[in-house]
């Protein structure tokens, strides 16, 4: 771990010290970044496998009822297990990310330029240049429904895999 430059360092320069905080903000952008990319290729793979059972749920259904009644339980199961492990992933992402931009926002107060805060600003404020929606809905939030999303259907294809009322015994 980096240990920040002590403040008021007499031998050093102050633009010795603004180039090493830049140089720590660019370093923590581009974390920030690569965490995001992180988010997105675990959605795509969360995704896929959702999108794939689901699938094969539908693809399986006359099988499914005929099924003993633990099979379609312990499908509707490993369905409701992936959107868990999917929604906490996403909301572990969204704290480190808020950590990373909580840092990056500190260090923006001792440049000349916020930019990630003035975009925030803008974001949050209910009117503006080009603002259709009084009100910013952020990414996450409609990204941590989907797998809940995920898991309801999985329990309404339980439900009615099971009231169906044709499971073998």
């Amino acid at each position: 771990m980096t240990t920040p430059p002590e403040p008021n360092r007499p031998s050093e320069h102050p633009s010795d010290r603004q180039s090493e905080l830049l140089e720590l903000y660019k370093l923590a952008v581009e974390m920030a970044d690569r965490v995001s990319a992180r988010r997105g290729t675990a959605n795509t793979f969360f995704l896929s496998v959702q999108t794939a059972l689901v699938t094969l749920i539908g693809f399986g259904i006359p099988r499914l009822s005929e099924s003993p009644w633990w099979v379609p339980t312990a499908v509707a199961l490993a369905g409701i297990t992936l959107s868990g492990a999917w929604w906490m992933q996403l909301r572990s992402y969204r704290d480190l990310n808020g950590a990373k931009f909580q840092v990056i926002n500190s260090l923006e107060e001792k440049l000349s330029a916020q930019i990630f805060t003035d975009e925030w600003d803008v974001l949050r404020s209910t009117e503006g240049p080009g603002r259709h929606h009084r009100h910013y809905t952020e990414l996450g939030t409609t990204e941590r429904a989907v797998p809940m999303i995920f898991a309801v259907a999985h329990l309404i294809l339980l439900a009615g895999t099971l009231a169906s009322g044709t499971l073998a015994v």
